[in-house]
Parts: C-alpha cells; sequence; structure tokens
C-alpha cells in the first residue's frame, strides 16, 4: 500500500447536487421544481403554507391562555442563599434585597421583585426585604433568626431606577474637576 492508494471508502464523500445545470447534469432545466406556480420561483417563503388546505398549527386544538397581568418574580431557594452564604460570596450584613442577590448571581430579571422559596437547608439569621416568600419560606427565614420584609414591586423598580441614575451621574462628578483645573493653570 502506498498513500497514493489511500482513498475514502465507497460512497463516504458525495458530490454536491449542482441544479440547473443542463439536461445531462439529471437536474437541469427545472431544477427539480416541478412546473410554473408560485414555489418554482425565487424569494418564496410559505413555511407553514399547506396549499389552502387547513394548516397544521392551526388544526391542533388550542389550550390555555398568556395572562398579560402576571408578575414577573425571580425566585430563588433558601438552600442556594445558604450554599453562597457559606462560601462567602454573599454579604449578610444588613438588608438582603433583589439588588444585593443580583450582586452575588443568584437572580436575573425579575422585574417585579424577588420571590422566595423554602427548597434546602435554612440556618443563617438574616433580614430578608423581597416582594415576595412562600409561607414555609418565611417560617424558615424566622426558625433562623432572621426577618422577612415585604416591598412592592413600586419600591423595587424606584430602587433600581435611582441606582442607575447614580451610576449615570457618578462620571460626570468625576470629570468636572479636571476641567476646574485645567481653568486654574490657565
Amino acid at each position: 500500500m502506498k498513500l497514493t492508494d489511500i482513498r475514502d471508502n465507497d460512497g463516504a464523500r458525495h458530490r454536491r447536487m449542482r441544479i440547473g445545470r443542463g439536461i445531462g447534469s439529471g437536474k437541469g432545466k427545472t431544477g427539480g421544481r416541478g412546473q410554473k406556480g408560485q414555489t418554482s420561483r425565487s424569494g418564496v417563503s410559505i413555511n407553514g403554507f399547506e396549499g389552502g388546505q387547513m394548516p397544521l398549527h392551526m388544526r391542533i386544538p388550542k389550550r390555555g391562555f398568556n395572562n398579560i397581568f402576571a408578575k414577573d418574580y425571580a425566585e430563588v431557594n433558601l438552600g442556594m442563599i445558604q450554599k453562597f452564604i457559606d462560601a462567602g460570596k454573599m454579604d449578610i450584613k444588613g438588608v438582603v434585597d433583589q439588588a444585593a442577590l443580583n450582586a452575588a448571581g443568584l437572580t436575573r430579571g425579575g422585574k417585579d421583585g424577588v420571590r422566595l422559596l423554602a427548597k434546602g437547608e435554612f440556618t443563617a439569621k438574616v433580614k430578608f426585604a423581597v416582594a415576595g416568600a412562600s409561607k414555609s419560606a418565611v417560617a424558615a427565614v424566622e426558625k433562623a433568626g432572621g426577618s422577612v420584609e415585604f416591598v412592592s414591586s413600586k419600591e423595587v423598580k424606584k430602587a433600581a431606577d435611582q441606582a442607575a441614575a447614580k451610576d449615570k451621574k457618578a462620571p460626570a462628578k468625576k470629570a468636572a474637576p479636571k476641567k476646574a483645573a485645567a481653568k486654574k493653570a490657565d
């Protein structure tokens, strides 16, 4: 055997079918699109259209509905909070609110606030300020010596807006003294 004799097994590689390249190619003239009509032309997008027959997505029965007034809570389990506290990834001095949980990486989103759930063991004495909590979560926190305070989603949004406004104003204050120092130098 020589290097020049090495090749793929028969049928392992196929050449691409080049359509519309003459009668001898086997896919010439209409190129496998049939005769005339919308689908023989280019630029056609009729996904799900079944030639006038009732399409599948309309034949299947519909179930349930989407509540446009549903609240969007970021849910977090007490067991995960305890793991982060034990690992030193979360500061429990003061009040633990949505901002503290976001900073620790426990929650994302939740435009209407955070909701505590009771899955897992919880032993830390922590004061929570959250939008909601299950009864068993409140009981577990109070058993550990902590407390749960409920804040409305409006207060959560207001605090987030104030934090965002502070972040925007901070760079502007730092830039102002440089300009003043430049004027004094003149």
